[in-house]
């Protein structure tokens, strides 16, 4: 019996240490970058003109410029609220997935059905088959979804540049702005192309371009797009040279492209000592199995060696999400 209490109280602190540090590895990046953005706001509103400050000269164009951004950072600030938690209908949209919520429902309902089968095939246990159920239920849809929806703005980082060259090239050779989208959007790559699309699909009905643009945000929620839909939106309230700012605005997506590129050839010696270090139990285990079957089978077989294979896998995957935090880079 007191072994027994033991082991309880043991498990209850293992799991308890366990979320805790699952809790600080999701938690600190997002409270440390909010807190970062907010810093950077009052930063950005206390260098700025004051609102009752004439504007210089008494120039009008100054006056709808400054009217402009601070309507433009209100938007920014609901819509990177918006963009922080999306519902599913959005996340979908974001994905390139047409699914309804039935749609996604049936999908998860049918991989917790699959994976179910398949660990009670492998493991004869319906503790493990049911635990596989809740995995494919709610994680294997979640990531397949986010899965989508990297690889969509991805690809519309690699094809905006192009897209935005584009448009001043349009526009220096004396074509509209609108007849510069109709041209991405039959010309270019997807997704770029069908984004495009939508934006000219909404001009027709009525939407001002400006607005349609910065919508593209929401449907990609990338900096890049959020930097060409300030760009549009701005030159279409307050005026101005709208081919040499779209020409500064394809010099900062290329460098920002380079940049990232530079990072991740430079993290790459992380992310391999990472994927060794998380191989490495694993290899270790299958190759004491194959010369001492009896030896490791004591951690499959007894109560105290699965609560020790319990507690090594939570660890260990505590140590991947940590590692996984400490290479990855916003920007």
């Amino acid at each position: 019996m007191f072994d027994q209490g033991l082991m309880v109280v043991a498990l209850v602190v293992l799991v308890a240490l366990s979320a805790g540090g699952l809790a600080w590895t999701f938690l600190f990046d997002r409270v440390e970058n909010e807190t970062a953005v907010t810093k950077r706001l009052e930063r950005i509103v206390e260098s700025g003109p004051k609102a009752e400050e004439p504007a210089a000269g008494g120039s009008g164009r100054k006056k709808s410029m400054q009217n402009a951004l601070k309507e433009f950072e209100e938007r920014q600030k609901a819509r990177a609220e918006f963009n922080r938690r999306p519902p599913l209908s959005v996340r979908l949209q974001q994905a390139g997935l047409d699914w309804t919520r039935h749609t996604f429902i049936l999908f998860s309902v049918g991989m917790a059905v699959a994976t179910a089968l398949l660990f009670l095939i492998l493991s004869k246990s319906v503790v493990v088959a049911a635990g596989a159920a809740v995995v494919g239920f709610l994680g294997v849809p979640n990531w397949f979804v986010n899965f989508r929806r990297k690889r969509r703005q991805k690809a519309f980082l690699e094809e905006l540049p192009n897209a935005v060259d584009l448009i001043v090239r349009g526009i220096r050779s004396g074509l509209p702005l609108g007849d510069c989208f109709r041209m991405i959007s039959t010309e270019t790559k997807e997704p770029v192309k069908s984004e495009f699309r939508l934006i000219v699909e909404s001009q027709q009905l009525g939407v001002p371009i400006g607005e349609a643009c910065q919508k593209l945000f929401e449907r990609i929620p990338v900096q890049e797009a959020n930097f060409f839909g300030i760009v549009i939106a701005i030159q279409q309230k307050a005026g101005g040279n709208l081919s040499e700012a779209l020409a500064n605005l394809s010099k900062v997506l290329r460098d920002r492209k380079k940049m990232k590129a530079k990072i991740q050839a430079m993290s790459m010696e992380a992310k391999s000592s990472a994927g060794i270090i998380g191989s490495l139990p694993f290899i270790v285990a299958g190759l004491v199995y194959l010369t001492s079957p009896s030896y490791i089978m004591v951690l499959f077989e007894t109560t105290a060696g699965n609560f020790i294979m319990l507690g090594g896998g939570l660890y260990m995957m505590i140590g991947i999400l940590v590692m996984r935090q400490m290479i990855n880079f916003d920007f």
